[in-house]
């Protein structure tokens, strides 16, 4: 291990990268902050739940640690993900102070494979939103989130746990996508209200139920609603016969592809989307017309 020089009484990984995550949590910052959980208790559970100093973050811990996560049969973009969590909270570090750049993950795999398409067809999309969940709760819950998603020009279920009513004024919802602090404008459409007439949220600031009592902990009320959203939609998708998993996510992914598919240009969808960190389009984001965009999502839930 690298001895620590120059740094009196430094911390502990474990420890600042827990400093990290509730600071993330404090700012809204929901996304990052159980991104890097997840990272964290992976890292901790290779340590035996040890902790070792900031200083002691080489090389040689990063290539052990990949080597754990291949024994455990992670496969490689899912131990990149990991890696890439610990280097942003390792360089945060840096960034204050509190040790020296010692580049520990130059000698892991930080990179991103493909991976299996996670996008539905718009047949799949009319199959979800006709299926017939009316003694079925939970399920219809968990269909509707999707589709409201899916209508939201792919709206993050983070972002859609923490709309208010107020967010929609005169036919349009504006929010701040909480990945990136981008402001996105969408124009209201028919089957946006129809699910929101479906439930009483008359007792709570937000626009949705998901978060249904604001004095109780909020990131836990869309966690639980994210998992079981998440394993509802599990079982409709093993339902329909489809190869890979139903997530809330595929919502986003299936907006995205369908949109490309009716030759609506990549410019239009990137600013649909937020997607302010895709280079070859952010040039564009600024001085896109938002009706232009507009026009393509109503294309596309006039298509269903």
């Amino acid at each position: 291990m690298v001895k620590t020089k120059g740094f009196k009484c430094e911390k502990g990984f474990l420890v600042f990268a827990r400093e990290v995550i509730r600071q993330q949590a404090k700012l809204g910052k929901v996304c990052t902050a159980e991104r890097y959980t997840t990272v964290v208790n992976s890292f901790g559970r290779f340590l035996g739940e040890r902790d070792v100093l900031l200083g002691e973050m080489d090389s040689d811990l990063m290539e052990g640690y990949e080597n754990y996560l291949k024994s455990a049969g992670v496969c490689p973009n899912t131990s990149s993900y990991y890696m890439r969590g610990l280097r942003a909270i390792y360089n945060r570090a840096v960034e204050k102070g509190l040790t020296a750049q010692r580049s520990p993950f130059k000698h892991v795999y930080t990179g991103v494979d493909k991976t299996v398409k996670r996008a539905v067809t718009i047949e799949t999309i009319r199959l979800i939103r006709d299926m017939e969940l009316e003694s079925r709760p939970m399920e219809d819950f968990a269909r509707d989130m999707f589709m409201f998603s899916f209508y939201m020009r792919g709206m993050s279920f983070v972002d859609m746990a923490f709309l208010k009513k107020d967010d929609l004024r005169n036919g349009i919802l504006s929010y701040r996508r909480r990945k990136t602090g981008q402001q996105l404008f969408i124009r209201w459409e028919v089957p946006m209200q129809a699910i929101i007439d479906k439930y009483d949220t008359s007792g709570t600031v937000y626009l949705l139920p998901i978060i249904r009592d604001g004095e109780a902990d909020l990131l836990r009320q869309y966690r639980n609603s994210i998992h079981l959203v998440n394993a509802k939609l599990w079982e409709m998708g093993k339902a329909l016969g489809l190869d890979a998993p139903l997530t809330s996510y595929v919502a986003r992914h299936s907006w995205a592809s369908i949109a490309k598919s009716k030759e609506i240009p990549l410019s239009i969808i990137s600013e649909a989307m937020g997607h302010d960190s895709e280079k070859t389009t952010r040039i564009y984001l600024d001085s896109l017309d938002t009706l232009v965009v507009d026009r393509a999502n109503s294309i596309i839930i006039n298509s269903l």
